[in-house]
């Protein structure tokens, strides 16, 4: 659905390694991956830049080479996303502690959210506020993946709000109806199912 939402798209692509893994996938191993990536793609490069004769390089290419610096990995999420942090047993504080120091994060204002106060009630958000980037959206876009499931589910049209290629995908396979749901409903995250902790579910 990712891929047929973004087939229009010439500056975001869809890296399925993720959803390709045999079982859930802790969010900073995803991390870890993606920047690996990133660094081999880099060396291969500048591999190929210092192969070429001076002659074959173009200036830019001779500057890139010359300058090269590490790429930046961060992970986009919601300012609500913040809060998931404080939850008993869903982070490793290691995790969380790798993800805000070595990639950082990129926060996206929400409706009734507030992230600077998620921060600053969290020691080690507070610690590398530096690394982590609040984006104040001035048109405010309040679509959750939870409400067009709640919707979906209760047989409502979801046009305009996902594109048509997702919308047919989803009918003909006959997924986020109201059986399906209810299959899920009061699933655990994976995290805490390991840790056995009853909480209430998070929405997205």
């Amino acid at each position: 659905m990712a891929k047929l939402a973004l087939e229009t798209s010439d500056w975001i692509r869809v890296d399925p390694w993720e959803s390709e893994q045999e079982t859930w996938t802790e969010t900073v191993k995803v991390l870890r991956h993606h920047y690996s990536e990133s660094l081999r793609l880099l060396q291969s490069k500048n591999e190929l830049m210092k192969n070429k004769r001076p002659i074959e390089r173009s200036t830019e290419d001779s500057l890139s080479y010359q300058h090269s610096v590490l790429p930046e990995l961060k992970l986009l999420c919601g300012a609500d996303f913040l809060q998931t942090f404080k939850t008993p047993n869903l982070w490793k504080e290691e995790h969380i502690k790798e993800i805000v120091e070595k990639f950082g994060l990129v926060c996206i204002s929400r409706a009734g959210s507030d992230p600077a106060q998620y921060i600053n009630e969290s020691d080690l958000l507070r610690k590398f506020q530096h690394n982590i980037f609040l984006v104040k959206e001035w048109i405010q876009n309040e679509i959750s993946a939870t409400q067009i499931r709640y919707a979906l589910c209760r047989g409502l049209s979801v046009k305009y709000l996902v594109p048509d290629s997702v919308i047919s995908y989803v009918a003909h396979h006959n997924i986020y109806t109201e059986e399906s749901e209810q299959k899920n409903e009061g699933d655990l995250l994976q995290p805490l199912k390991l840790h056995n902790t009853t909480v209430n579910p998070l929405n997205d």
